[in-house]
Parts: C-alpha cells; structure tokens; sequence
C-alpha cells in the first residue's frame, strides 16, 4: 500500500524515472543471461542440448526480480535471440533456427521459468529454503518443457530423456542450490538497506 501511495503522488519525472529504471534493470538481466548462455560446454555427439550456465542466469533473475520483471526480461531476451542478436549458446545456429531447434523447448519456456521461481520466492521470507523450493520448481517447468521438445523430435520419451535430461541433473542441482544461495543472500543484504 506504501509504495502504490508513493508512486501515486510521485511526479511524472519520478514515474519516468522509475520506469527508465526498471527498464534498465529488464534490459540488464537478459544481458546477464546472455553472457551465462556464452559459458557452455558442448556434449556432441552424446546430445544436441549443450550444458550451460544460462540455466543458472534463468533462476536469479527470477529469483532477484521477482516474478514479473524476470518474466518480462526472459521474455526480451528470446526476443533479442529471435532477430538474431547473438544471445544464445554459441554453439547452436542462432536466431529463430536455435528456438526451433533441439533446445527450443528449454528456451521458450524460459519466461515462464523466470516467473515460477520469483513468484514461489517471493511470497514469503526470503530464507534458503524457499529460494531452493523455487529454483527446484522452476528447474522441473524447464525440464518438462525442453524434454516435451525433444519428444516431438524424437518421438521417445526415452529418447528425450536420455538426450535432455541424464547428462544435466547434477549439474542442475549445483545451479539450483548456487541461486538460492545467491538470491537469499542479495534478499538479506537489502532488507539490511
């Protein structure tokens, strides 16, 4: 109620500068998920899917912006990919090709990522185990839309599987536990400031 009380009496220099802000801030974490997509390690010929940092990138800026800005600015960043800003892994095609390629279904659901984890750790106290819960849930929406992909490629659940899960969960479990580590620690410093 305060913060809608403030931004209601605020000036339109205050509402435009809050806005330029939070567009700053959208703009800067698709960036931020851009420059984690360029740490990969590529798993030819095992899979098509390589292992990625960008999949960590997802979960904080979920986590950090909460459920509307991360879905906004994964929302920016398939679109950046889209027209062929070089956003994506280096080691797809790029552009609409990589979206419509193997790890399609991990990239379009990528929004939707960003908004499960900010909204499950937004809606409580700020601790380890939410952020945890969160990244969790949303790993398990990724996983679900990326091995849906690979099934309509593949036409195997098996198959899917074997090419978009086995060789990730490890690695994802690190990821989940490293950004809610990171989100619940950035959540106590600002509720210091």
């Amino acid at each position: 109620m305060e913060k809608f009380a403030i931004q209601t009496l605020a000036s339109p220099q205050e509402r435009a500068l809050e806005a330029s802000r939070q567009v700053a801030i959208v703009v800067g974490a698709s960036l931020v998920v851009a420059l984690c997509a360029r740490i990969t390690i590529p798993l030819m010929p095992l899979t098509p899917v390589p292992l990625t940092v960008q999949n960590l990138g997802v979960l904080l800026v979920g986590l950090l912006l909460g459920s509307r800005r991360g879905f906004a600015a994964l929302a920016l960043y398939l679109v950046e990919g889209a027209v062929g800003l070089p956003v994506f892994n280096p080691t797809g095609p790029g552009g609409i090709a990589q979206l419509l390629g193997p790890t399609g279904g991990f990239l379009m659901v990528y929004p939707f990522v960003a908004f499960l984890a900010g909204y499950i750790f937004e809606r409580g106290a700020k601790t380890f185990l939410r952020a945890a819960i969160a990244g969790l849930s949303a790993e398990i929406l990724l996983f679900a839309g990326g091995l849906t992909w690979l099934y309509i490629f593949t036409h195997s659940l098996a198959k899917a599987a074997y090419l978009g899960l086995y060789w990730f969960l490890a690695a994802e479990v690190i990821k989940v536990m490293f950004a809610a580590a990171i989100a619940t620690r950035w959540g106590r410093k600002a509720l210091r400031h």
